[in-house]
C-alpha cells in the first residue's frame, strides 16, 4: 500500500459541505501543496485552497498523522463548500499530484489491513452506510463497536484452552501431566459448541434485520390482497380493479415498523390457470411466499366458495377475512376452522376501513417486534458468518465425539479456530476480501 489515495466521501452534487479524503505516504505533502501550512494534528484549520490559476476554496482541513488515524496512515480531510465546481477542483488539483483514485471501500480495507479494525467491524462499517431504520443502525453500530469481535475473544479462549489439554495429552504422555487430561478439554468445548449454536441460530435475526422482514400477501384473486395492501402501505401501490388476476407479478413496498424494516408483497392470486402470463405469476407468488418470514391469508369474507388455505401457510401466519362490511358468504366458516386447525392468527376486517387496517399493523408490528427484537444485536448478522460458524461447530462436535484419539480432536479444534479466525479476517482469503470491500462506496 504505497500509494497515496483521495476520494469524496460524500455523495455528488450541490449540498452546503463536502468532504475529500486523502490517505497515504504523499498525504501530507499534498496538504502542504494544496493548503499551505499543514494543521495542527487532529485540530480544524481554515485554509485556503490554491492551485496553479489561484484560489479555489475556503475550507476547514483536518490533519490525522499515523498511525492514529482511521486508515492507520497519514491521512486528511478538506471540508469545503459543497458545489460541483469546487469539489472538481479538488479534485483535479489531488490527481495532479500523483494521487490515485480510492477504489470502492479501500479507505476501509486499509483500515483493516493495518489493524485498526476487524473484518467484522469493517462489514459493520458497510452496514452502517446503508442502514434505513433505526434497528439497521443500531444493529451495525454494535458490529462497528466489536461485539462480534469480543465474542470470537471468548471462544478463542476455550479453544486455546481446550487445545492446550489435547496436545498435552498427545506431547507429554510420559510425563507427570494429570491423568485424563485430555477429559479437562471437554467442560471448554461444551461451553463453545452452546455458545456457537446461539450465534448460529441468531443470524438469522441479523439477516431479517439487514434486509428487511418479508411478509407475503397471499390467497385466492379478488380476495382484496391488493387494497389490503395499499390500504397498509398508505399509498396505491398495486392496480385495484374488480377484476380477478389483475396482479401478475410479485409487488414489494417496504415499510417500517416499530423501526425495522419490512418488505410487504402483493403477490398474484393463488388458481389453476391456463394463461400462461398468470401461470407464472402464481408461480413467483408460491416462492416468494415460501421464503417470506409471514404470511398473510387474505379470505373474501363475502365469497360462497373459498378454497382450501395455500399450503406455504404455517403456525403463526395470519389469516385475515376481508370485506367485513359485506355480507358473510355460506363459506366463510370453513375458512375460519382450516384457519384454526394451522394455528393462524385471525383477524376479520374491511380493507377499507382506516380503523381495521390500524388493528392489522399493530398486529404485525408486534410479530415483528417479537421476532427481531432483543435485549442486545446479534453478534453474527450475514451468511458468511453463519457458514464459518456451521464449520466450527462440525469441527468441536467430532472433536468431542473422537473417543481416545487426543491428536484427532486436537487436529478438529485447531481447524475450529481457523474457521472462526475466518470471521474476523485473522486469516482471510482475498477473494473473501474483494467480495467484503466490493461493496462499499468510494470514499469510504
Amino acid at each position: 500500500m504505497t500509494d497515496t489515495i483521495y476520494a469524496a466521501a460524500t455523495a455528488a452534487g450541490r449540498a452546503a459541505v463536502a468532504v475529500v479524503r486523502v490517505s497515504g505516504p504523499c498525504a501530507r505533502a499534498a496538504v502542504a501543496t494544496v493548503a499551505g501550512k499543514v494543521p495542527r494534528p487532529r485540530m480544524a484549520a481554515l485554509r485556503t485552497l490554491r492551485s496553479d490559476k489561484g484560489p479555489i476554496d475556503q475550507a476547514l482541513v483536518l490533519w490525522f498523522p499515523g498511525p492514529a488515524s482511521y486508515t492507520g496512515e497519514d491521512s486528511a480531510e478538506f471540508h469545503v463548500h459543497g458545489g460541483p465546481a469546487v469539489v472538481s477542483s479538488l479534485l483535479d488539483l489531488l490527481a495532479a499530484q500523483d494521487l490515485r483514485l480510492a477504489e470502492p471501500g479501500e479507505f476501509t480495507r486499509r483500515a483493516f489491513e493495518n489493524g485498526k479494525l476487524d473484518l467484522a467491524q469493517a462489514e459493520g462499517v458497510a452496514d452502517l452506510i446503508e442502514a434505513e431504520t433505526e434497528a439497521q443502525a443500531r444493529q451495525a453500530l454494535a458490529q462497528v463497536e466489536g461485539a462480534l469481535g469480543r465474542a470470537h475473544q471468548r471462544w478463542r479462549s476455550d479453544l486455546i484452552e481446550a487445545l492446550a489439554n489435547f496436545e498435552a495429552a498427545v506431547d507429554f504422555p510420559d510425563e507427570e501431566v494429570p491423568a485424563q487430561v485430555a477429559d479437562r478439554a471437554r467442560p471448554y468445548l461444551e461451553r463453545l459448541i452452546g455458545e456457537l449454536h446461539l450465534a448460529r441460530a441468531d443470524v438469522d435475526r441479523g439477516e431479517r434485520v439487514r434486509e428487511g422482514f418479508r411478509i407475503a400477501l397471499v390467497g385466492a384473486p379478488n380476495a382484496g390482497k391488493s387494497t389490503l395492501l395499499n390500504a397498509l402501505a398508505g399509498r396505491e401501490a398495486a392496480i385495484v380493479t374488480a377484476t380477478p388476476g389483475t396482479t401478475r407479478d410479485v409487488i414489494e413496498v417496504p415499510m417500517r415498523l416499530a423501526g425495522y424494516k419490512v418488505l410487504l408483497a402483493d403477490t398474484a392470486g393463488l388458481r389453476d390457470t391456463h394463461d400462461e402470463i398468470e401461470a407464472e405469476g402464481v408461480r413467483r407468488a408460491r416462492a416468494w411466499a415460501a421464503g417470506a418470514d409471514l404470511r398473510i391469508w387474505v379470505v373474501d369474507g363475502s365469497s360462497s366458495a373459498i378454497d382450501p388455505p395455500p399450503e406455504e401457510l404455517t403456525a403463526g401466519d395470519f389469516c385475515v377475512i376481508n370485506k367485513s362490511d359485506l355480507n358473510p358468504g355460506d363459506d366463510t366458516g370453513r375458512a375460519l376452522v382450516e384457519a384454526r386447525a394451522l394455528e393462524l392468527e385471525m383477524h376479520r376486517v374491511s380493507a377499507r376501513e382506516a380503523a381495521h387496517v390500524g388493528v392489522i399493523l399493530a398486529a404485525l408490528t408486534d410479530q415483528v417486534v417479537q421476532r427481531l427484537g432483543g435485549a442486545e444485536p446479534p453478534t453474527a448478522t450475514r451468511l458468511r458468518h453463519k457458514d464459518l460458524l456451521a464449520e466450527a461447530l462440525s469441527r468441536l462436535e467430532h472433536a468431542l465425539a473422537v473417543d481416545g484419539s487426543p491428536e484427532l480432536a486436537a487436529e478438529d479444534v485447531r481447524l475450529a479456530g481457523r474457521a472462526l479466525d475466518r470471521i474476523t479476517g485473522r486469516i482471510h482469503p482475498d477473494d473473501v476480501l474483494d467480495r467484503v470491500f466490493a461493496s462499499f462506496c468510494i470514499g469510504k
